[in-house]
């Protein structure tokens, strides 16, 4: 298992970043804010965020960019130093909490991870790339507008297609399922997981390994 460490700092500092205490990459959970959307299937990206702020000690504070933020270390002691970003704005606005972390934190694109449910994969897979569309995901395409690039990784935690002919956005906007919930504990370790492995290891080889357990 990776290192759990004590977080190197509060988020949201005003004071000017040396070199040594540079964040290397920037997390951003997606969701909508508030507790009637804590629990839909929307909102595992923010699920997993928590669960990373979990593991590492680290504590969620309100920043000024609209944004709740965490700030940990992945990897050991001298490890990368990682903030986590939960937008508060709803999900289409996601933008501009997100390229404003970016920007505090001197974060370029290829360095900044979003996590976010997708319709496209099976519930319980996770699917890791870099770039691409949105395929109709609102939250990837005001991040990408606001980037000005869609070349920053996606952790893809799948919650596949609605039954029937439910409406996906209906589907995305309701709790998981009885049966799903047995599952969703490992689902969002897994998502966890493989945030690290990006981190610490890279995407390719984070894709060699949850690319081919999906």
């Amino acid at each position: 298992m990776f290192a759990r460490l004590v977080p190197w700092g509060a988020a949201g500092r005003s004071r000017k970043q040396t070199q040594e205490d540079a964040v290397t990459s920037l997390v951003i959970g997606l969701g909508n804010p508030g507790p009637d959307y804590a629990a839909t299937r929307h909102n595992v990206g923010q699920m997993v965020a928590d669960e990373l702020a979990r593991r590492y000690g680290g504590s969620f504070s309100r920043a000024k960019n609209n944004a709740v933020t965490a700030a940990i270390r992945v990897g050991g002691v001298a490890g990368h130093r990682v903030v986590l970003g939960k937008p508060l704005s709803y999900m289409n606005l996601s933008g501009g909490p997100t390229k404003a972390l970016a920007d505090y934190y001197s974060v370029p694109v290829e360095n900044v991870i979003i996590i976010h449910d997708e319709l496209d994969v099976p519930f319980g897979a996770i699917k890791l790339k870099r770039g691409g569309g949105s395929a109709g995901h609102n939250g990837l395409k005001d991040v990408t507008k606001a980037l000005g690039s869609p070349d920053y990784v996606r952790v893809r935690v799948g919650v596949g297609r609605p039954p029937g002919r439910q409406d996906a956005a209906d589907y995305v906007l309701r709790p998981f399922s009885a049966a799903e919930r047995k599952e969703l504990d490992l689902l969002i370790a897994l998502a966890a997981d493989a945030v690290e492995d990006i981190i610490e290891k890279g995407l390719l080889e984070a894709q060699q390994r949850f690319h081919s357990a999906g």
